[in-house]
């Protein structure tokens, strides 16, 4: 198993991060993300400009339900992993993100093709460190997949 970039002569490192689907639409539509449980720690690993993808193996929290997709892409923006109190007494840690336009992509057509997966029996060990490095080989891969230069063209 390979992958990682960090800060490897690249102008930015590019990483999976991983949620339930229904987190990662909060973090969409609000323009941030958190992972592991609001821990400060992962996202002070993540600099700016940074691409990030989001794996989501579930569509709810909790659930059992297979979904098994990558959910979001993005790009880090400038500053410092901040508090946010979502009441209850979570008060998670979180980052900035510009979520780019994309489609959700399941995971099983790539996984022969990712660095990170192909030829790992146990491919989903890696993800349940919540942030990972991934080349960004794959992480191209990963936004050819969720159709992200087909919506750049369009847009442009």
């Amino acid at each position: 198993m390979s992958g990682g970039s960090e800060r490897t002569g690249a102008p930015f490192a590019a990483w999976i991060a991983v949620a339930s689907a229904e987190h990662v639409r909060r973090g969409r539509s609000g323009g941030f993300m958190q992972v592991c449980h609001g821990k400060a720690a992962p996202l002070r690993r993540i600099q700016a400009d940074d691409r990030v993808v989001y794996y989501s193996p579930t569509d709810r929290f909790g659930a059992a339900d297979g979904l098994k997709s990558f959910t979001a892409i993005g790009t880090i923006l400038p500053g410092e992993p901040y508090r946010f109190d979502m009441g209850g007494g979570f008060i998670p840690f979180r980052r900035d993100v510009s979520w780019w336009p994309a489609e959700e992509a399941p995971i099983q057509p790539l996984l022969d093709r990712l660095e990170l997966t192909a030829g790992v029996r146990n491919w989903g060990y890696p993800f349940r460190f919540g942030l990972l490095p991934v080349s960004l080989r794959d992480f191209d891969l990963i936004a050819e997949a969720m159709r992200v230069a087909a919506q750049k063209a369009m847009a442009a």
